[in-house]
């Protein structure tokens, strides 16, 4: 069970520091905690998100499975404000927004996007709160 004094830490490989604060800060939203000669942090929606400067690491072909990391957002209108905030800042989605198991107890709604270094990235929101976790 999670402590709600305990953070999520996640740590990848970024090609570029300035453009990780770009994206991460500035049209994600993301607090920007610490900056350091190779890496930076940040507070990726309550938790603890790491780019580290390592630019021979980048996958040049990422596919958003297996591997993408994100948020699920508990309100709707959370998603949805989300989603205006990175259309008004000309963040490019890898696809719409999309309906997952329609009329499924695990229906919610997603999409994925690649930050500059092609870490993939999937928000998505549950109108049944039960399938959160």
């Amino acid at each position: 069970m999670r402590n709600q004094n305990n953070a999520f830490h996640l740590a990848v490989p970024c090609r570029d520091l300035q453009e990780a604060v770009d994206f991460y800060e500035n049209k994600l939203g993301c607090e920007n905690r610490r900056t350091y000669d190779d890496r930076v942090t940040f507070n990726f929606f309550g938790d603890q998100l790491v780019c580290h400067l390592s630019p021979d690491k980048i996958d040049t072909d990422p596919e958003p499975y297996p591997r993408h990391f994100g948020i699920t957002f508990h309100d709707g209108s959370d998603f949805d404000s989300f989603a205006s905030r990175l259309k008004s800042n000309n963040v490019q989605l890898l696809n719409e927004i999309f309906t997952r198991f329609e009329g499924m107890p695990e229906n919610h709604q997603a999409f994925f996007l690649k930050d500059p270094s092609n870490n993939i990235l999937e928000f998505k929101y549950y109108p049944n709160k039960e399938m959160m976790h």
